[in-house]
């Protein structure tokens, strides 16, 4: 083979140990194997400067040689696969030594369709016979690309050229078969006669929770032989993924021994169901015995700290990922950048987004919609402007956050604009969530009927969530008729959705309609629907604390509601009073006072205000949109008692200061 084949890599020989002396150059094969697998595995300057010395002394067209520079090639550490590819096409009929290289390099790099394509090459081409080694890694790449057909012939070939006892090619095998969801054939081949070891029960277990079939599951579970912590790891992951959540946590406790994987398992699971404050309580216990977290296992904790507002636990994995000097990748990256984004420090975001050097669509994803939230469109705006300027290509949740951001400042023509340019200028069609936004936007405006009609435009059927939105503008502005009317369509859209049948009782309620208040009621008792109870948590010194509407279970609560009954009486004093029309029960005046007196966010800022040194700024976290009578209370607050509030809904942030709110009343 000719050495021009390859483009000799331009590097300096001086800046290492190698050179270009005649030492080098007359380089043994052995020698060469040897600096190869010392010197060049983890140091690809050094793997290049070798690379030109086997050109140069023609140790290339080796077997033997050029595989193992392949393999060094294909580290994952250097990301240069695109090289190992280029390497692996100079080498002229390759062997299955270096086929099989090049089929696990591609496992390794993420690239495994180039695993498929290299074993028919194998065939076909080079007439290179497969060994024993070929097959797991060729079955486990079929699993992952999802690659079925291929899957079955490549098997036929394990029996064809004589591997079908090789305990590795079945666990392998077997581990596709459950992936792909033929869960049967898989149990079949690990009931066969002969070894099948812990890994094969493994994958047939995790099969059968992909299907959903739980109790199978568990049942090949208790029969199992033997037991490592993969398999209980398996069965955590497996009861998250189906929702089981405390079979979960019973596996997690029963554990005699765990690993990193176990803990993150378990939080992850919590963190998918929504079980918030579970998982950090479970992060908390990971702490306490003195097991570090990895790295992989930290965005999904500071996911976690972001859907509770606890800024400090979330400052102090930042601060573990500095100590430790982790990698601030893409996803970490992004996961910090939407924790500080929901728990208000939205110039940490912005310091962590700076450093994220490889950006991904999702970093720049994350910090526009930490703008958006927080009320400042015009930024969001500008990064949308500076993300197409470095060359980064928005996608559809991009254009969702700008056009919220639109809605939340009641950019109205913007918005629209956007609307209208998403197929012409990005490429990206407008989907049933854009529309929703836009409908926001001019509900949120006053335009209920500019609303309507766009609804009536869609070119899709309008889901219950743009419905939902003009509902919630029909009660901002007092539309009772379309309300109604929407109402009812929405409860028999979502007739579980408690949500609905509050909206439409508080919209009958301002209205004083109390006989169609309780028709409403009296069809959620019928149907066996439970209002979601509001719950305020607030983050002090690390704790996060919980409070529901009319629960009396803190042990502080009697300092609680003493404090609370010192607010009222300040802001009364400052001209406050209580907006009685928010209240949906026909009672007198007085008690619906007391009814808005015990919302959780007042409970939850008298606690803040007890704990906490004057100056001090609050973060509070509500699951239900904020009520009209709690943002003007609190908006008085903040001037009474010279505070910072930062108040999170489950449509937006809320920044009161000096009696002013961020989303200035447009909310």
């Amino acid at each position: 083979m000719s050495t021009t084949a390859t483009t000799s890599p331009s590097c300096s020989f001086k800046q290492c140990n190698l050179s270009t002396t005649t030492e080098t150059t007359t380089l043994s094969q052995k020698s060469v194997l040897e600096i190869l697998n010392k010197k060049c595995f983890n140091s690809l300057q050094h793997l290049r400067q070798l690379h030109a010395i086997t050109l140069r002394n023609g140790h290339f067209q080796d077997h033997y040689v050029s595989g193992t520079l392949l393999k060094c090639y294909s580290n994952p550490h250097f990301s240069n696969f695109n090289t190992a590819i280029r390497v692996f096409e100079t080498i002229q009929k390759p062997n299955v030594f270096v086929c099989n290289v090049l089929i696990k390099g591609s496992l390794d790099n993420g690239d495994p369709l180039v695993a498929i394509t290299c074993y028919h090459n194998m065939l076909l081409l080079w007439d290179s016979r497969p060994n024993m080694f070929t097959y797991p890694t060729l079955l486990k790449a079929c699993a992952i690309t999802g690659s079925l057909k291929e899957g079955f012939q490549f098997h036929a070939h394990v029996f064809k050229f004589g591997f079908g006892a090789d305990n590795h090619i079945k666990s392998a095998a077997i581990q596709m078969y459950a992936s792909f969801g033929l869960v049967e054939e898989a149990r079949k081949m690990l009931d066969e006669n002969g070894e099948t070891d812990v890994i094969c029960w493994n994958a047939v277990i995790d099969g059968y929770f992909k299907c959903g079939e739980v109790e199978a599951a568990h049942e090949l579970f208790v029969k199992m032989p033997k037991k490592n912590v993969a398999s209980w790891n398996t069965m955590i992951t497996g009861f998250a993924r189906c929702g089981k959540i405390e079979n979960a946590r019973n596996m997690f406790d029963e554990m005699d021994e765990r690993n990193e994987i176990s803990w993150s398992a378990i939080i992850d699971g919590y963190i998918k169901q929504g079980c918030f404050k579970e998982a950090m309580e479970v992060f908390h216990k990971m702490q306490r015995e003195k097991v570090k977290p990895k790295q992989y296992l930290l965005p999904s904790v500071v996911a976690a700290c972001a859907n509770l507002g606890s800024l400090d636990q979330g400052r102090w994995i930042h601060s573990y990922v500095e100590r430790n000097s982790f990698q601030l990748d893409g996803v970490l990256g992004t996961a910090l950048v939407d924790m500080y984004g929901k728990c208000g420090r939205l110039d940490m975001a912005w310091e962590v987004f700076e450093k994220v050097r490889m950006k991904q669509v999702s970093t720049w994803n994350a910090m526009i919609w930490g703008l958006s939230i927080h009320g400042r469109a015009e930024d969001a705006i500008q990064l949308f402007t500076k993300m197409q300027e470095e060359k980064q290509k928005p996608n559809k949740v991009t254009l969702l956050g700008v056009l919220n951001a639109c809605a939340h400042a009641g950019m109205v023509e913007r918005g629209i604009g956007l609307l209208n340019s998403m197929k012409e200028v990005y490429g990206i069609e407008p989907r049933v969530e854009h529309f929703g936004s836009v409908v926001d936007l001019l509900g949120r405006a006053g335009l209920v009927n500019e609303a309507e009609k766009l609804i009536e435009s869609m070119p899709m059927k309008p889901n219950a969530a743009v419905l939902g939105a003009l509902l919630n503008a029909c009660r901002i502005h007092g539309n009772v008729e379309l309300g109604e009317q929407l109402g009812w369509i929405l409860l028999d859209m979502e007739p579980q959705n408690s949500g609905r049948y509050s909206l439409l009782s508080n919209i009958y309620a301002k209205a004083g309609r109390w006989d169609d208040v309780t028709r409403v009621r009296k069809l959620m008792k019928e149907r066996g629907i439970k209002t979601i109870p509001g719950s305020s948590m607030i983050d002090l010194h690390g704790t996060v604390h919980e409070f529901k509407m009319g629960e009396g279970s803190h042990p502080q609560m009697k300092e609680i509601y003493v404090m609370l009954e010192n607010v009222m009486e300040k802001l009364r004093n400052e001209g406050y009073s209580p907006n009685t029309t928010m209240v949906s029960f026909d009672i007198e005046e007085e008690e619906k006072e007391t009814a808005l007196k015990q919302h959780s966010e007042k409970i939850a800022l008298a606690f803040g205000l007890i704990h906490t040194e004057p100056g001090t700024t609050l973060r509070i976290v509500k699951n239900l949109r904020v009520c009209e009578d709690c943002h003007s209370a609190f908006k008085l607050v903040s001037r009474v008692y010279s505070r910072n509030i930062i108040m999170r809904d489950r449509a937006r942030y809320h920044h009161f200061i000096n009696g002013v709110c961020s989303c200035k009343d447009f909310w």
